[in-house]
């Protein structure tokens, strides 16, 4: 295993030269990204209803194709889930990745063309394990296997050979020899649909296996370690793999789950290393050593725009490209696809953190935010404010969503706030109070409805009992994949159905 190990790393290595060309000339590989898509599309129907034959600079593409959204593409993508070719993309589209729609209730169904796996999806999954080989040359992740907790898939039921399902099993369906030599349990196991018999029957395929990374939600993965724990009686996971060394994370923010990670692996120097992939494409991966940002991929076969969160709502609003950006800004993302997505809104919303290179943030969801008073807050203030109270709290949190109260006669409005605690913090109030004053220190709107009390009163939070989000989720037919607990809304939707379940326990 060891001559194994070196020639991956080796192999791995090699891909370090083409990243760097890309962080030294970021908007020349962008520019021919975008001749390469309107040309591998100007045949297809919609490359023909929107004249790509003769799109010869960007403005005339902007000009053209109007800032799209799931809903306006619904139409192009329902045909093809039908079984109709050369509608968006030219080449043959029979996987969809099923995403569960945090951005409305309906679910999404994303086409996956061969050039996106090939060129975007494991590439990334490549490029991850490259960034890691460059900064720890003396791992030895070759010498074992890694273990990643997926979704399923299922035919389309709309036309034969074609399928969708969460995009972990899309991935893992289609992944080439050498990816699928790395990876554990064998496939039948990884893409068993009921969650519950995936998870037992997973822990007893690779209890004796040599794991040596761990991937996918952070959610899922906890109760995957506490049930490999219960099983073992181990204290720590380290006890059961001993030669564990990575987790790939993404999908949600780490920040409340990194304490529980350590102590539930019991590794000192277990490594983090963050990923932005979604169902539209891989778009970010961590590139330096416990950093809280994110080197932006250029050149997995996606064109990329910035939207400025101010002007979202604009009639007619105007993007910007990668020279035009600016630090600390929040964008909604834009990007066109060579799976066929044009001008396509992710929901999304980014800063830039570095313009040399290009690094990110994720800050939340141009959905995913609490605006009822006009105090506009994101996913990353949340974040932070939690963050925060935890740290002079002692609290860990396992997971969370909150939504405004709105106004009564005679009384202000304010937030309400549902989390699970993995430790309880050693004063709750004190861990309101410090939830609190952090939002109004980072966000100033937020400060300026809380003045007096006026507008809004202070946060109203119940403790969850443990396993609320777990069964919430699971009465939702939401567990595990890339389904996640959303954490914040701009109606009370998702809080009143978790209060309801609480209620009802």
């Amino acid at each position: 295993m060891t001559i194994i190990n070196s020639v991956f790393t080796w192999f791995m290595k090699k891909r370090i030269h083409q990243i760097e060309l890309f962080q030294k000339y970021p908007n020349e590989v962008q520019d021919e990204w975008f001749e390469q898509l309107i040309a591998g599309a100007e045949n297809t129907e919609w490359g023909k209803e929107h004249h790509y034959r003769s799109i010869s600079n960007l403005r005339q593409f902007k000009e053209r194709v109007p800032i799209q959204t799931y809903d306006t593409l619904r139409p192009y993508i329902e045909r093809m889930l039908k079984g109709e070719q050369n509608v968006l993309w030219a080449s043959e589209i029979k996987w969809f990745a099923k995403s569960s729609g945090t951005t409305n209730n309906r679910s999404k169904f994303i086409p996956v063309s061969e050039e996106s796996l090939a060129e975007c999806h494991f590439k990334g999954g490549k490029d991850m394990l490259t960034l890691y080989c460059n900064n720890r040359p003396d791992t030895k992740i070759f010498t074992g296997k890694a273990l990643t907790l997926g979704g399923s898939h299922q035919p389309s039921g709309f036309a034969p050979d074609t399928f969708f399902g969460d995009l972990s099993a899309v991935i893992m369906k289609n992944l080439p020899m050498w990816a699928e030599f790395l990876r554990t349990p064998n496939i039948e196991i990884a893409l068993i649909e009921d969650y519950d018999e995936k998870i037992e029957k997973m822990i007893s395929a690779t209890l004796d296996v040599n794991v040596t990374c761990l991937s996918g939600v952070p959610t899922w993965n906890i109760l995957l370690i506490k049930r490999v724990l219960e099983i073992t009686g181990k204290k720590h996971l380290i006890d059961v793999w001993p030669n564990l060394e990575l987790y790939f994370h993404g999908a949600v923010s780490f920040t409340p789950y990194r304490e529980q990670f350590n102590k539930l692996i019991g590794k000192d120097d277990m490594y983090y290393l963050e990923t932005y992939n979604a169902s539209e494409g891989f778009f970010g991966l961590q590139d330096e050593d416990d950093s809280g940002e994110m080197l932006l991929m250029l050149d997995y076969g996606i064109f990329y725009e910035f939207l400025p969160l101010e002007n979202i709502h604009d009639e007619h609003p105007k993007t910007l490209t990668l020279d035009e950006v600016e630090l600390f800004k929040n964008y909604a993302l834009i990007i066109s696809t060579n799976a066929g997505l044009w001008r396509y809104m992710i929901g999304d919303t980014i800063r830039f953190t570095c313009l040399a290179p290009y690094r990110i943030q994720v800050t939340g969801r141009t959905k995913h935010f609490i605006n009822a008073f006009g105090e506009e807050v994101i996913i990353d203030n949340a974040e932070r404010a939690l963050n925060e109270a935890c740290r002079q709290t002692g609290a860990i949190i396992r997971d969370y969503t909150a939504a405004p109260i709105y106004f009564s006669e005679g009384e202000a409005g304010g937030h309400e706030w549902i989390i699970e605690f993995e430790k309880k913090p050693a004063e709750f109030e004190r861990f309101v109070d410090l939830l609190d004053e952090t939002l109004r220190k980072i966000n100033s709107d937020y400060d300026a409805k809380r003045f007096k009390d006026m507008a809004l009163h202070r946060p109203k939070v119940h403790s969850a009992p443990h396993n609320t989000f777990f069964n919430w989720m699971k009465q939702r037919g939401k567990l595990g994949g890339q389904n996640k607990v959303p954490r914040l809304a701009n109606d009370r939707e998702y809080v009143d159905s978790v209060l309801k379940l609480m209620k009802d326990v």
